[in-house]
């Protein structure tokens, strides 16, 4: 991940994660991590939206994300998404917390992949 042309790629760790944040042309605010799973590596990402955070995590098969995302419109897509409320605290707030969240829903193309309402975020990223 990264700005355009020219422009350099600055890295850094946040939470045990690489983070990429995008050019500022592009939005200074959105970060971008990689999240190691046990089989692949997928894209993480977290935007401020004033007082809450946006956070979800992609693999190259589906999603999993804070409450704010609509699983059940995603599925119209048959794309595989769940949504994970968090383990502690009022709401999630960055990757760790969506990793540790536990999954309130899940759309019936994340079902077919094994995922379940009760396991942790991390789980059910392990099965897409």
């Amino acid at each position: 991940m990264g700005g355009g042309a020219g422009q350099e790629r600055r890295e850094s760790r946040i939470f045990g994660y690489d983070y990429y944040p995008f050019a500022p042309t592009i939005n200074a605010a959105m970060n971008v991590v990689n999240v190691q799973l046990s089989r692949k590596v997928a894209e993480g990402f977290v935007i401020p939206l004033g007082h809450v955070n946006l956070v979800g995590v992609k693999t190259d098969v589906g999603m999993v994300g804070c409450g704010a995302f609509d699983v059940a419109a995603l599925d119209s897509f048959s794309y595989p998404a769940a949504k994970v409320r968090p383990s502690i605290g009022p709401s999630i707030v960055d990757i760790d917390d969506l990793l540790k969240g536990i999954v309130r829903e899940a759309n019936r193309s994340a079902v077919g992949r094994g995922i379940k309402t009760g396991m942790t975020g991390k789980q059910a990223l392990e099965l897409l």
